[in-house]
């Protein structure tokens, strides 16, 4: 079954909780055992999972991929957004979950973050959750 995320951005460059809306969808499915498959179809945001609790985590990370990949580089790319496209490729666009009793299997401090690099945008989050195959 597959869901359709709109996610609003509201900075350049910010990770946004999506954990609950990505949940509800498998709540949703009615899938009791199978996998989730997340995925963002965008070229400068990604995916990752990460600690929900301490919101520092996300600010820890944001500074360490501004030191990796700065802003401004000597980039080719003549839009100005080449940091954007390398931290999303650093990132990834996609993660697979289990899921178990009709739940995410996500660790205790765990949550699924949109890493936006090139905002503020409404971005696409696109979630397909299958049923193991012994399913109904």
């Amino acid at each position: 079954m597959k869901f359709d995320l709109s996610v609003r951005s509201s900075t350049r460059s910010e990770f946004v909780d999506i954990t609950e809306e990505v949940m509800a969808c498998v709540r949703r499915s009615q899938v009791n055992s199978g996998i989730c498959v997340v995925y963002v179809p965008h070229t400068t945001a990604g995916l990752t999972i990460n600690e929900n609790y301490d919101s520092s985590v996300k600010v820890d990370l944001l500074a360490a991929l501004d030191r990796l990949v700065p802003l401004q580089d000597n980039y080719r790319h003549a839009e100005g957004n080449s940091a954007a496209h390398i931290k999303a490729s650093l990132m990834g666009c996609s993660h697979t979950l289990p899921v178990s009793n009709g739940h995410l299997a996500l660790g205790t401090w765990q949550g699924i973050f949109l890493a936006e690099f090139d905002g503020p945008r409404q971005r696409e989050v696109i979630v397909t959750v299958l049923a193991d195959a012994g399913q109904a």
